[in-house]
């Protein structure tokens, strides 16, 4: 399904009765309906970041529902659309916390490159219908996702903004990792404790204490 490591540690998932029957309702929306990511990135956040190169997990509820905009990894738009509300959020708080020029680009590759797994707890949804695949079957392959990063033994910092993210902090219970909690990045909600929260100062110093190479947050 992915073609590196993740597909050894979700072997059982792939294997699974199951999954094989819930796929086969994703790939009937597909083929029905204008669904988001195209189908080919749905699993791009694992594509890009493999199992043991997780630093850092960002969980997101679902894809951007608007034409162009998803690619597979949570909060990030392709290069060239327009930045969302939620994204525009999180570039003020990373130039207030670490004074990165805010870019030009919504694509957070770089970051995905570096061993940021930018999750979405729901990898589809149909076009303009938010949370439209939400309880469809997604919730459980991601779950076990975030049960199988528990489990390694490398340090990883798990930045869950917003109640639906804080929701998955139960399978976190590994104590040698980090969990960086706050109030959802949109409109509706940064200023009630997301802005000034600074995660990306936090999740560096705890790499760094744990003598991990930190991210690079600037958008190359």
């Amino acid at each position: 399904m992915i073609g590196n490591s993740w597909d050894e540690h979700l072997k059982i998932i792939w294997r699974s009765q199951g999954f094989k029957n819930f796929y086969h309702i994703i790939e009937n929306e597909y083929n029905t309906k204008t669904i988001y990511p195209p189908k080919d990135h749905i699993f791009e956040a694992l594509k890009l970041t493999p199992y043991e190169n997780v630093k850092v997990v960002i969980i997101g509820q679902d894809p951007y529902h608007g034409e162009g905009e998803a690619h597979g990894l949570s909060f990030s738009v392709q290069d060239g659309i327009k930045i969302p509300p939620s994204l525009q959020n999180i570039y003020k708080e990373l130039y207030d916390d670490l004074k990165i020029p805010i870019p030009t680009t919504g694509d957070l590759t770089s970051w995905a490159k570096q061993g940021v797994l930018m999750l979405n707890a729901v990898l589809t949804v149909v076009k303009d219908t938010p949370a439209s695949h939400r309880n469809l079957g997604w919730e459980l392959l991601t779950d076990y996702i975030i049960k199988v990063l528990n489990q390694k033994d490398t340090p990883v910092v798990f930045i869950l903004w917003g109640n639906f993210a804080k929701e998955k902090a139960k399978y976190i219970t590994n104590p040698h990792h980090y969990i960086i909690t706050s109030p959802h990045p949109s409109p509706f909600s940064a200023r009630s404790g997301f802005f000034g929260s600074k995660p990306f100062s936090k999740t560096n110093a705890f790499l760094i204490k744990n003598h991990l190479e930190p991210i690079d947050w600037q958008i190359k």
